[in-house]
């Protein structure tokens, strides 16, 4: 007789979740197992939500969350989560007159990982693959906003986490080091869980093999960036002139306008070509984004 699959890292039924009379999320469903995950979807969507719910930093309001099997609203259940998940917010908040060796210590301390020696060999572990050891020293008031980034990134990362969460994770890092961002994301979700929500198409793309896209707190697309591509194929146009009104459309460097149209293979007008959609695209024209003039 085999033995009964594993629960996945992540499982989530009918998810609701209000803000007094606002519900951000309304009724989510979805199960994640190792790799990446992008989360997509315009502000307000439910994107934030959705991961502080996973963080079990909010409480749903209805529904069921469960995290390697265990209830997030249990206080034993909560306790073995957070010491398997890392997450960094969208808005990370540091206290300003610790060092970042410090600070990463006392965060060490809080997620129980071990001795003083075991706490500091991790601290400078996930210092030099945030590329901040050489700042261990510095003051957190005195890093620059993708110093700080940075650091969210190594806090994130502190005990090698099975579940990792982040919210816009590459917000002021310099191309340089969103590549190095990427090639770390991609090594970690090997054997982790991760959920990136972000609104960099090409951080989606470089990574993420599901993507789940959210409009008003529901789940609209949940499949491949294959998948998603290929939705857009005959729906999107480049050309000279005007297209007018009933699609998005933007100029491009050389004065021609890349146009999406709304509906099957309606072509914008004389003078423009089909040309192959990007996830870029395909994004656009599946959330209701190409409704009036981009």
């Amino acid at each position: 007789m085999s033995a009964p699959a594993a629960a996945p890292p992540v499982h989530v039924r009918g998810l609701v979740r209000h803000y007094g009379t606002r519900t951000a999320l309304k009724g989510v469903d979805l199960s994640l197992g190792r790799g990446v995950t992008g989360l997509l979807g315009r502000n307000g969507a439910g994107k934030t939500t959705l991961l502080r719910c996973l963080a079990t930093d909010l409480e749903a309001s209805a529904g069921e969350v469960r995290l390697f099997g265990l209830d997030p609203e249990r206080a034993a259940g909560r306790t073995e989560i957070r010491r398997r998940l890392g997450y960094l917010p969208q808005n990370p908040d540091f206290y300003p007159h610790f060092t970042v060796f410090g600070l990463l210590d006392y965060m060490a301390v809080l997620k129980e990982l071990g001795s003083r020696r075991d706490r500091h060999d991790e601290v400078r572990r996930v210092l030099v693959r945030t590329d901040l050891y050489d700042r261990r020293h510095s003051r957190v008031r005195r890093l620059s906003g993708g110093m700080r980034q940075r650091l969210a990134l190594a806090a994130a990362l502190l005990g090698g986490p099975e579940l990792l969460l982040l919210d816009e994770p590459t917000v002021g890092l310099d191309p340089e080091q969103r590549i190095r961002f990427r090639s770390l994301v991609s090594e970690l979700a090997v054997h982790s869980t991760v959920v990136l929500s972000t609104h960099q198409i090409e951080d989606v793309a470089a990574l993420c093999g599901r993507i789940l896209c959210l409009d008003r707190g529901r789940v609209i697309f949940d499949g491949t960036p294959g998948d998603l591509v290929e939705r857009a194929r005959g729906r999107v146009w480049e050309g000279a002139g005007d297209p007018g009104d009933g699609c998005t459309s933007w100029r491009l460097a050389d004065g021609r306008h890349r146009v999406l149209t709304p509906h099957g293979t309606d072509s914008p007008g004389g003078g423009f070509t089909a040309v192959e959609p990007s996830l870029e695209d395909a994004y656009l024209l599946y959330t209701g984004m190409d409704r009036g003039r981009g």
